[in-house]
């Protein structure tokens, strides 16, 4: 099996991609070796429970999404090649080295809400080239198809990462040398499914097209589609994402009636829009209900997003519904 060295020492020249970009990665997944580290500790490093401080989102902050922000920040400073951070948890970008020719922006721990009872969480990336001239907040405001890496860390039963630079999907997995191998090459998201991820909990909340579109699932065989669903809720964006590459499914999050001001919860530039190219990359499809996730222009660092995404006859359904 490759190391993830060796597999980057070879696929990056074959498609013609700097070796700079090899070491970002390098320190990306070296910073996520760390995460692991402290995720597998639990109790016994006294990383659990609460921080005690607020992110930018307005979200209580646990001790491991301090801690694993920190631990990004960190190691990722120290690379010549990254001009830039941004994190989900921090209330703008980080300025690191000026003539860096990467930028690389972070869910440092999602899913932390699981982390207290042991559920799987994991770590997402996105990296963008650097456009030329100064550093500033615009210079992070790409659209997703323009991202020349992306990926997450799953810290499960497995430590697994999943990566993609634009050519395919490819998965490795920990070994106990702490050393990630290929064990998967190009996963495909099947193209019709029978499993569905969503918080029912919310359904009173939904506007109309979701409202009918779930309906229509759960109405099973005799129903409009024909066929009976199952419904998965790990309330892990990672974990459901990576279901989904594994196996098939349609992952949503929609907008809802709550704060019709807010377009959705989720944030592009963190979590939908590196999630959406892994998908693609992998046969599957994501949008915002409006249009495809990977085509939206951003306007700030921490926009937010409705997300429909995974096996592409679901996505392109319910896409379809709310254009009636």
């Amino acid at each position: 099996m490759k190391t993830l060295n060796q597999f980057l020492a070879q696929h990056l020249p074959e498609h013609k991609l700097p070796q700079e970009l090899a070491s970002v990665l390098e320190s990306v997944v070296a910073a996520c070796l760390d995460i692991n580290a402290k995720v597998r500790l639990g109790a016994l490093s006294d990383v659990l429970g609460m921080a005690g401080t607020g992110n930018i989102q307005g979200e209580d902050q646990k001790k491991l999404d301090v801690i694993a922000n920190n631990i990004m920040i960190d190691v990722l400073k120290a690379n010549a090649n990254i001009a830039g951070l941004a994190s989900e948890e921090e209330d703008t970008y980080v300025a690191t080295h000026e003539n860096g020719g990467y930028l690389v922006l972070f869910d440092p721990l999602d899913g932390s809400s699981n982390i207290d009872v042991n559920i799987s969480v994991g770590t997402i990336f996105s990296i963008l080239a650097k456009p030329e001239g100064e550093l500033t907040t615009e210079s992070f405001l790409q659209k997703g198809r323009d991202q020349v890496a992306a990926g997450y860390v799953l810290y499960g039963p497995q430590t697994q990462l999943v990566l993609t630079v634009g050519h395919g999907v490819f998965v490795f997995t920990l070994d106990d040398a702490n050393q990630f191998l290929l064990t998967k090459e190009n996963p495909r998201v099947p193209e019709s499914t029978k499993e569905f991820a969503i918080n029912m909990s919310n359904q009173r909340h939904w506007f109309a097209p979701v409202q009918q579109y779930i309906d229509e699932l759960l109405a099973g065989e005799t129903g409009v589609r024909g066929k009976n669903y199952n419904m998965r809720w790990v309330a892990s964006m990672v974990a459901e994402i990576h279901r989904i590459l594994m196996r098939g499914g349609v992952f949503m999050y929609p907008q809802d009636k709550r704060d019709p001001s807010k377009p959705g919860k989720l944030r592009l530039m963190y979590e939908a829009n590196p999630m959406s190219l892994l998908m693609e990359q992998a046969g599957g499809a994501s949008n915002n209900a409006i249009e495809a996730m990977l085509d939206i222009q951003p306007t700030s660092l921490h926009q937010r997003v409705a997300v429909f995404m995974g096996s592409r006859e679901e996505v392109e359904y319910v896409y379809n519904l709310h254009q009636k």
